[in-house]
């Protein structure tokens, strides 16, 4: 989270599951087995915490297991950084040190992964958080209702938030100059995005993308489902949740608010969603975007920092990477994704998980609450690399000198458009995204592959959701 490998580390921060997602799902199928075992020769007396290598440099490790020991110099902490591609990879590694009696105490779960473990693994925080509600008190007041409720689950809470990013656009101000554009308003719509792009396009050379996005469940096809007034797969509310919103939420907030997301029934044949790829593959057809790249994007922001790309959809991790490759913070800017049928935003957000094998589980949750405390989080986000889940943290000071102006923005997603919710992730999710990645980049090879290729993600997609995990 503070080491020197920014760039890539926040570009792969919500990146989409690759290789791995094979392994998860193999190993999946096995949770009962898995659930049930021992979990002998790992007890040296510690508390075990697995992160995403990635996110998790040495200085950041430093950081939790110093702060932790000095506020519970009883419990004895070690924190694992998995070396991993992607969530996906992760995830599975964390499966295979189940199977072999391994287990950590507390897993660092990203948005993909949160129903997966829910369902399986995870064990439900409500109990606690009721014993602690008073302790608990300022973290909820800043922290986004839309952020805690991603991380419920059939009415209970298994996580709380400490990072989130949207997919809002980041415009390259040297670009916008040279294409004689202003800065687009808050509320612009999908044509003034198209016009926008066409103004770049014309105003520059032949190796110059005007919008370039990668293929993946994040920032890819999904915000474009969103601002048209859709999903991926059918969405609606699981019941209960009223004992934390009732408890930590006024009643203005609370409003709409359930027991955590369900996605269920594949909708990929939908009007709408023929809709927005049709418009992509419209882009495409016209130069304006390239056909998406599968992966995480590592070399976008060397394309984006040297004018070759004009907008791009990016949470706050940008503002650190983009700093990190040298832009200035007056080179660059950021705006809410631009209103279609809507203007609903898509996030992904992560926070710690406790394994039901965990023998430490009280000893865990003092660790959970650690580190959803604002003197650890700003501690640990100092470079910007990702978006606190603590509104508070987001300040002028933060964003002085690396950028953007328009940093509001960031949390502004949330508390000026309070719909904006996760990226769809089921329990299945590893298959399903699969499935997108693959029938996306066949969809969008022209205009008639359009219908097609979503009748065929139609097919595997309700396949997929048949599946048990």
């Amino acid at each position: 989270m503070t080491d020197p490998n920014l760039t890539r580390r926040t570009l792969m921060r919500y990146g989409a599951y690759g290789a791995g997602a094979a392994a998860l799902a193999g190993t999946a199928a096995s949770w009962d087995r898995l659930t049930g075992a021992d979990i002998p020769g790992r007890d040296d007396g510690s508390l075990v915490v697995a992160t995403l290598g990635p996110a998790y440099g040495p200085e950041a490790i430093r950081t939790l297991t110093e702060g932790f020991k000095e506020v519970h110099p009883d419990i004895k902490l070690r924190i694992n950084a998995v070396q991993a591609v992607d969530w996906s990879d992760f995830f599975a590694k964390i499966l295979t040190q189940i199977a072999a009696g391994t287990a950590p105490d507390l897993v660092y779960v990203a948005t993909e992964g949160v129903q997966l473990f829910a369902q399986r693994l995870g064990v439900p925080l409500d109990d606690w958080v009721k014993r602690d509600a008073e302790e608990l008190r300022e973290y909820f007041a800043d922290v986004h209702p839309s952020l805690v409720e991603s991380m419920m689950y059939e009415g209970s809470l298994y996580q709380l938030p400490v990072e989130f990013n949207a997919a809002d656009i980041y415009l390259n101000n040297q670009v916008l100059k040279r294409a004689g554009a202003g800065f687009p308003a808050a509320d612009w719509t999908r044509d003034d995005f198209t016009a926008l792009l066409r103004d770049m396009k014309k105003s520059s050379g032949s190796q110059f993308t005007p919008y370039f996005w990668t293929n993946r469940l994040w920032g890819g096809v999904v915000p474009w489902l969103f601002a048209n007034d859709t999903n991926l797969l059918t969405e609606s509310k699981a019941p209960g949740g009223s004992w934390l919103w009732d408890s930590f939420y006024p009643a203005a907030v609370r409003e709409g608010r359930g027991g955590g997301f369900r996605w269920t029934t594949p909708q990929a044949t939908h009007e709408r969603v023929e809709e927005a790829y049709d418009y992509l593959a419209s882009l495409v057809q016209e130069g304006l975007c390239t056909r998406p790249e599968g992966g995480n994007g590592q070399n976008l922001i060397g394309v984006f920092s040297t004018g070759r790309v004009g907008v791009t959809p990016a949470g706050g991790f940008w503002a650190g990477g983009l700093h990190l490759a040298g832009m200035e913070p007056g080179s660059f800017d950021v705006q809410y994704f631009p209103r279609w049928r809507t203007q609903r935003m898509q996030f992904g957000a992560a926070g710690y998980a406790l394994l039901r094998t965990s023998e430490r589980q009280e000893e865990a949750w003092e660790f959970i609450k650690y580190a959803a405390r604002k003197d650890t989080l700003t501690r640990l986000f100092e470079t910007n690399q990702t978006t606190p889940a603590r509104r508070s943290m987001l300040t002028a000071d933060r964003y002085r000198e690396i950028g953007p102006d328009h940093w509001r923005v960031f949390y502004d997603t949330l508390d000026k458009f309070p719909d904006t919710g996760p990226i769809p992730a089921p329990p299945q999710v590893a298959e399903v995204e699969q499935v997108l990645l693959k029938h996306t980049g066949t969809a969008l090879a022209s205009r008639r592959s359009v219908a097609p290729a979503l009748r065929r993600m139609q097919s595997d997609l309700e396949k997929a959701m048949e599946r048990d995990v």
